[in-house]
């Protein structure tokens, strides 16, 4: 096998080593601070350790995620919006996004890519406050606030206090997806846990979440609007 390129992360709230594989930084080490108490040799040589013992996994999940860019690339001109192919259509006057029908009014160069996180990230706010809204008000339950996140490792989250945070990413995923998320972030309302009474309670509630919750484990790395290279393909039309 080949070497494998990675680079070291220091983690102050680490207390392990770990590996992640990520479309855009690749393969990264995150190393508690305590490896580098022992000097910066001894960092690197934990970081080589790690990465020897978990080569069969780390290129497992590079090909995944090679498989991820080359169906995110496949997409073309256009953008998924739960599981509806919207068309870019870039507008060289234009700062903002702005939907009309089935296209998407873009800007037509590199300011594209933020601007298109922008809309999504309200159009989330927009789509899961009413899904969230309407899945309480059958459960009975309430929630006290919601956020809208960008987070590396989770779709969603309900904290003790009932506070929500959503992945505005779950926009990328089929509606079902979406729906699936909200009812087992409103279950957490009742029980906090991962518990038999929990599952038995989402699957009452969304009785073929097993299906849904197996498409983000599958699909979840092709939830991503792309590189750099889309506005410049975009300036190019």
């Amino acid at each position: 096998m080949d070497a494998i390129a990675y680079s070291v992360r220091r983690s102050e709230r680490a207390r392990r080593a770990r590996v992640t594989v990520d479309p855009g930084r690749g393969v990264e080490v995150v190393l508690p601070a305590a490896a580098f108490r022992r000097g910066a040799r001894a960092a690197e040589r934990e970081a080589a350790a790690v990465v020897f013992e978990l080569r069969p996994w780390i290129a497992r999940r590079m090909r995944e995620v090679a498989g991820a860019r080359a169906a995110v690339a496949a997409r073309g001109d256009t953008v998924p919006f739960l599981g509806e192919p919207l068309v870019l259509v870039p507008q060289g006057d234009r700062a903002h996004v702005r939907r009309r029908g089935t296209d998407l009014l873009v800007p037509a160069d590199d300011r594209c890519r933020p601007a298109l996180e922008r809309w999504y990230r309200r159009e989330a706010r927009r789509e899961i406050a009413g899904r969230l809204d309407r899945a309480c008000s059958l459960a009975g339950t309430a929630y006290f606030g919601l956020t809208i996140r960008s987070q590396r490792t989770r779709w969603a989250s309900c904290s003790q206090a009932g506070r929500m945070s959503f992945n505005w990413r779950l926009l990328l995923a089929p509606e079902p997806v979406l729906d699936y998320v909200v009812l087992h972030e409103v279950c957490h309302l009742e029980v906090m846990d991962h518990s038999p009474r929990f599952w038995a309670l989402l699957a009452a509630r969304c009785p073929d979440y097993r299906e849904h919750a197996g498409w983000l484990r599958h699909n979840g790395a092709t939830l991503v609007l792309g590189d750099g290279t889309l506005a410049r393909q975009l300036s190019r039309r």
